[in-house]
């Protein structure tokens, strides 16, 4: 009796460790540990191309191979997350396929409601779109305020309702009930759109030719880089809206790219990139590397690494880097037309 009660326990630990490796071995999909690259693309199509993060598998085209040749439309500008959902945003084509993020199988797409939407976010079953909607010119002097926020319902993946801007919209970063959106051309304002009361709130004035931000710790980091005048870094603290100012001097002028990575503001100036503190008061002139790129167009921060896209020409396939925090060339990937951003899983 003694001996059977042993092995009916031997048999139940062997059952245990051997479910449990099954389920320890389980994946999500092709395109789970990993990051995506997502290429702009010129006249034709965007792609997203995928590099598992030891390099040692990669895909060019991760859209078009999981269905099955559908085009993912044209300029690809961002993507964004929700679960495991994929939403991936083609502007050109005013359409947003929304995928599963671990296979990249359709799900569903968007495509009404949208006037060259540009970025996104998610909150609570709808997602926030900013559409640059008509541009300035003397035929279309509304062009400067006639973007808007696409609200999609999430489970019907219809437009259901749009907050209108009265000025341009660019960036979206979500912080609480608040969208802050950046005026990138014509505006010194931070826009804040209340989403619960799907309003306007009083903007914060930032300075002309704002673009990347980011947000840690209820601090908003803005870059702006205006024309014929220095770059900054502009802090804006939320809860109080009260902002302060890194400028940059002369040296770094052509300010592009911004990120912020365990308690550093990454930054590009031309080819270079640089790293301060979230603390500091002044920007630094040594560059952790200067990359061999003919035009750095997308930029990013994670994994202990440093990530470069250079856009090329925009017509024929360009190239991604990826360097060590210490300015260490780490691998070269070659991917689709015009490589405009980084997005990790």
């Amino acid at each position: 009796m003694k001996f059977s009660k042993l092995l009916l326990v031997a048999f139940s630990l062997s059952l245990f460790v051997s479910c449990s490796s099954d389920d320890d071995n389980t994946t999500k999909g092709a395109y789970e540990n990993g990051f995506f690259i997502l290429n702009e693309g010129s006249a034709g199509q965007g792609t997203v191309s995928f590099s598992t993060n030891d390099f040692t598998s990669f895909t060019k085209d991760a859209y078009t191979a999981a269905n099955g040749g559908d085009l993912l439309g044209k300029y690809a500008q961002n993507i964004f997350f929700d679960n495991e959902k994929a939403y991936i945003i083609s502007g050109g084509s005013n359409v947003i396929n929304v995928v599963d993020r671990y296979t990249f199988k359709l799900i569903a797409k968007v495509d009404s409601g949208l006037a060259n939407p540009r970025y996104g976010v998610v909150k609570d079953g709808k997602a926030y779109v900013t559409n640059a909607n008509t541009y300035y010119s003397d035929t279309n002097p509304n062009g400067n305020t006639d973007d808007y926020v696409a609200v999609i319902n999430l489970n019907t993946y219809k437009v259901e309702s749009k907050i209108e801007l009265n000025a341009t919209g660019n960036r979206i970063i979500l912080k609480d009930e608040k969208l802050y959106i950046t005026e990138p051309y014509n505006s010194d304002k931070l826009l804040v759109v209340n989403i619960t009361a799907k309003a306007l709130e009083t903007p914060v004035t930032i300075g002309f030719s704002s673009d990347t931000m980011e947000e840690e710790n209820g601090i908003l980091y803005i870059l702006r880089a205006p024309y014929g005048d220095r770059s900054e870094i502009i802090k804006v603290k939320l809860f109080d809206k009260t902002t302060s100012a890194i400028t940059f001097p002369e040296s770094l002028d052509g300010a592009g790219f911004l990120d912020i990575y365990n308690g550093k503001i990454y930054y590009t100036a031309g080819n270079s990139v640089y790293a301060i503190n979230t603390a500091a008061t002044a920007a630094s002139e040594t560059a952790i590397l200067t990359s061999n790129v003919g035009y750095l167009y997308g930029f990013a921060v994670n994994n202990n690494q440093i990530y470069i896209a250079d856009g090329g020409n925009f017509k024929a396939d360009s190239k991604a880097y990826v360097y060590s925090l210490t300015g260490s060339l780490i691998k070269e990937l070659a991917v689709g037309v015009g490589p405009n951003g980084f997005y990790f899983n």
